[in-house]
């Protein structure tokens, strides 16, 4: 007989949008299941990401945008009694050729010591800059962890 399944944390890449909220909801539920935690990592895309290094985007509104959304996540866990980390990475970089938003997303479960990820599978906004998207099949064939496409 194969042992039960064991998950202490559930990883979730975010990008604000309602599809990556609806991924934490179902992070969150899964948790719950387990007894887990929940980390979520905020993944900038390519136009941020290069706004922040050419000084285009204000650091600061930006900071502040993504701060609120965190905590509206952090307020949807502990109404499950769900303890929420979070972090933030960049999806891109104009210096390492390897990194893009499915690396990043598969080198923070490695950080976090994720045992489950759980990442939006659909269009997140129709512009370029669709980042969990195009991470969602590189992590679904890389994952060395259970993953839950939503």
């Amino acid at each position: 007989m194969d042992a039960p399944v064991e998950v202490d944390r559930v990883l979730a890449p975010v990008d604000g949008s309602e599809e990556s909220t609806r991924a934490v909801e179902y992070a969150v539920a899964i948790a719950e299941r387990y007894g887990a935690d929940v980390h979520a990592v905020y993944v900038f895309g390519e136009e941020v990401s290069r706004g922040i290094e050419t000084g285009t985007i204000d650091e600061g509104d930006l900071a502040e945008e993504t701060g609120s959304y965190l905590e509206e996540l952090e307020a949807l866990a502990a109404s499950s009694d769900v303890h929420l980390s979070n972090s933030i990475a960049y999806g891109f970089s104009a210096h390492r050729k390897t990194q893009h938003p499915g690396s990043v997303i598969l080198d923070c479960a490695d950080d976090v010591d994720a045992d489950f990820l759980v990442v939006p599978r659909e269009p997140l906004t129709g512009e370029p800059g669709e980042v969990l998207e195009k991470a969602a099949e590189y992590v679904l064939l890389y994952a060395s962890q259970p993953v839950l496409s939503v």
